[in-house]
């Protein structure tokens, strides 16, 4: 019986290696053959002792493959394949100039069905409306400004918000 846990860990420790170096699948036909031949010692030591390690493989091996992802970003070739990407509080992802956009107002350069172009502080901004069509050529007045997101509203002639009366 020790021999089957042995090969178990032994086998279940190769998968956890599989995710952390790449070996072309060498490591996974080793993990393979000891967690087959663990199984295998078991059914051969008792029928009941085989359904054991056959139930703790089917529990133990997807939390091994789950611990090397969770480890394999960490791990220092991980660190060098796993890109730490951007979070929501990055300033890499939006324009800081777009957080004073909030109340200027400026003129739709092109139809915005939600999504348009406006010339807002004398530059050309991405905006999407609050889901109203506007078209080309009307005034328009920043209302939010969420992440990259610069939310707009049409005016009126008089300059007053047309969706507010």
């Amino acid at each position: 019986m020790t021999g089957a846990v042995l090969l178990l860990g032994l086998g279940l420790g190769l998968v956890i290696a599989e995710v952390l170096f790449p070996s072309f699948g060498v490591l996974s036909i080793l993990a393979t053959l000891a967690i087959v031949g663990a199984v295998v010692l078991a059914f051969r030591e008792s029928s009941v002792a085989g359904y054991n390690f056959l139930g703790a493989t089917l529990v133990l091996l997807p939390l091994s493959v789950f611990l090397g992802l969770k480890v394999f970003p960490k791990s220092p070739m991980g660190k060098r394949m796993v890109s730490e990407g951007l979070s929501f509080d990055s300033e890499a992802a939006t324009d800081p100039r777009d957080r004073e956009l909030v109340g200027a107002e400026g003129k739709l350069e092109a139809d915005c069905h939600p999504a348009g172009v406006a010339r807002l502080n004398g530059r050309r901004v991405d905006v999407v409306s609050r889901g109203e069509w506007i078209e080309a050529g009307r005034r328009v007045k920043v209302v939010d400004v969420q992440g990259n997101r610069v939310v707009i509203t049409a005016l009126s002639d008089e300059g007053d918000d047309v969706s507010n009366g």
